[in-house]
């Protein structure tokens, strides 16, 4: 085996967004292209020698071939030790707990997350540290600083490690060790929940379906609901993950897992749906002809998180994005919590976890988690879910519904704007920003606008300050809108508009989503001029 030292150059466009660096699979084909970015992180860390590194990800294509470019310049740099999952499969939550057990120095994740997968789709590659975390701003910044400055890399000349049979190897001088992706992980959920009270509730008939969209979760939902839990066999749906996810798109809400819905609207609906995204991280929540939005979820599990174990004793606090709805803040505001409002990207989360600041935290994009690993977890607010279900004896629908009735409803949704210009997307903002000033005490449609800013983030941890992360807007009634451009996609740009109304009238919960929005959307486009800036009348995705 020979230690290579390849000359190159800087590749434009290398810059890590809120969970690494995402381009179309055939960018990263490439040539020098993985070996440039991967090269960055190791520059960006203060290099690899010595250290010990977590490796896996959702199975995506050419996740193999890079996981091996990976493995080698992991050796050629002086890694002591690489864990990989089988096959190089972790879920984004599983490698998290991996990263924490074994005391690693940090983790390569090979996923895009819910964007759909293939040679002509997207792919991933993000860094995650010593806590199990997505790396903070102040990393991302040194990798990205050094893909602009790179002049060379290096990788080991060797053949392919076998990562289909789990034990322990070598490459150069490097240990590689192969292990089951699922055992770890389904360790620690048992430790969190009450196993048996869920099982107990499974064995009198309760009924559920998960649908793993072909993605990461199916063997990881398929051990612990069928084999540990005993759930139905066939419960958990689409369970083999597959490369281009079954040619669908692993996004976890009612437009993409069209299987959940189907079933969960059919006259003899089972108890309880759920649903996770490519990389295990997103989860969906149903109950008979009921999709139970994120933000609602978030501020349900926290209202009741005390039914499972690793809970009774309290919550320390809580936290949500700020464009989460704020559901989550009445129910802090009830029980004595602490409420944080961080920026999107569950990174900012990291510090007040660690801090021991919160307990369970939650963002609208269908992510939800707690302080048992540094990831947002799927398959874990899966599992809480049905702790409460089997501790209260309710089902979903009555849960919600009780909900509702003690804290009031916060009525939200969140209308994408896919694939816009980037140009157009961008001149939206600055025209809305540059008016911001000027919108207090406007009149639009039957609102009064109260406030509107664009969100600073100063993290109460580090002091550290994030600029502009969203521009929010809020209405006389309890309304608000709040825009951004997510820094998720790979095409043009995706402009997201979140909406959110509140009522404490009982008489009201059950109205229409969308047309209990319909004001606040209104205001929305008349405010941010979205027809005119982008030609759009309507969104392509409501979630």
């Amino acid at each position: 085996m020979e230690r290579l030292t390849i000359a190159t150059q800087p590749i434009e466009g290398q810059k890590p967004g809120t969970s690494g660096l995402r381009k179309k699979t055939r960018v990263f084909m490439e040539h020098h292209y993985v070996e440039n970015f991967v090269q960055s992180i190791w520059n960006g860390i203060g290099g690899v020698e010595g250290k010990t590194l977590v490796l896996g990800g959702d199975g995506r294509y050419f996740s193999q071939p890079a996981s091996q470019v990976i493995l080698r310049m992991a050796a050629a740099s002086g890694a002591a030790k690489v864990i990989v999952g089988q096959n190089a499969i972790l879920s984004t939550p599983a490698a998290s707990n991996l990263i924490r057990k074994r005391g690693t120095d940090g983790g390569i994740i090979l996923s895009a997350s819910h964007n759909p997968g293939g040679i002509d789709e997207d792919f991933g590659i993000k860094f995650n540290t010593p806590n199990g975390g997505p790396a903070p701003e102040e990393i991302t910044e040194r990798i990205f600083a050094a893909t602009k400055t790179l002049t060379e890399y290096h990788i080991l000349e060797a053949q392919d490690v076998d990562l289909t049979t789990i034990g322990t190897t070598t490459l150069g001088d490097m240990e590689v060790e192969v292990v089951d992706p699922v055992a770890d992980y389904a360790e620690l959920m048992e430790s969190l929940f009450d196993f048996d009270a869920i099982r107990k509730m499974f064995n009198g008939g309760f009924r559920m379906v998960f649908d793993a969209m072909h993605a990461v979760t199916g063997p990881y939902a398929t051990e612990i609901l069928e084999n540990r839990l005993g759930a139905a066999k066939g419960s958990v749906l689409n369970a083999t993950p597959l490369p281009d996810f079954g040619g669908g798109h692993p996004d976890p809400n009612p437009v993409w897992a069209k299987d959940l819905m189907r079933i969960m609207h059919s006259p003899d609906a089972p108890e309880f749906g759920a649903a996770s995204d490519g990389d295990g991280d997103r989860n969906m929540i149903t109950g008979p002809s009921m999709f139970v939005a994120p933000s609602d979820s978030v501020a349900i599990l926290a209202a009741n998180a005390t039914a499972a174990p690793a809970y009774a004793d309290g919550l320390k606090g809580v936290a949500r994005s700020m464009p989460t709805s704020r559901a989550l803040d009445e129910v802090a505001k009830a029980r004595g919590l602490d409420c944080y409002e961080t920026p999107t990207g569950w990174k900012f989360f990291g510090n007040l976890l660690d801090e021991g600041r919160i307990t369970i935290c939650g963002e609208e994009s269908a992510g939800t988690g707690s302080d048992h690993v540094r990831e947002k977890d799927g398959l874990w607010a899966v599992l809480l879910w049905l702790n409460i279900l089997a501790q209260s004896g309710k089902g979903v629908v009555a849960l919600v519904n009780d909900h509702w009735r003690e804290f009031g409803r916060n009525f939200y949704s969140r209308h994408d704007f896919e694939a816009i210009e980037t140009e157009k997307a961008e001149a939206l903002m600055a025209d809305l920003r540059g008016r911001l000033g000027d919108l207090p005490g406007t009149e639009v449609a039957g609102r009064t606008v109260e406030t509107a800013d664009e969100f600073d983030y100063t993290d109460p941890v580090d002091g550290s300050v994030s600029k502009a992360q969203g521009l929010r807007i809020t209405l006389s009634g309890g309304g608000r809108i709040v825009l951004r451009l997510s820094g998720t996609g790979t095409a043009g740009a995706t402009l997201r508009v979140y909406l959110e109304d509140r009522s404490e009238d009982p008489a009201t919960f059950g109205q229409d989503l969308q047309k209990a929005l319909a004001a606040v959307q209104e205001a929305a486009h008349v405010l941010a001029r979205i027809e005119h800036h982008t030609g759009r009348k309507e969104p392509d995705v409501r979630a």
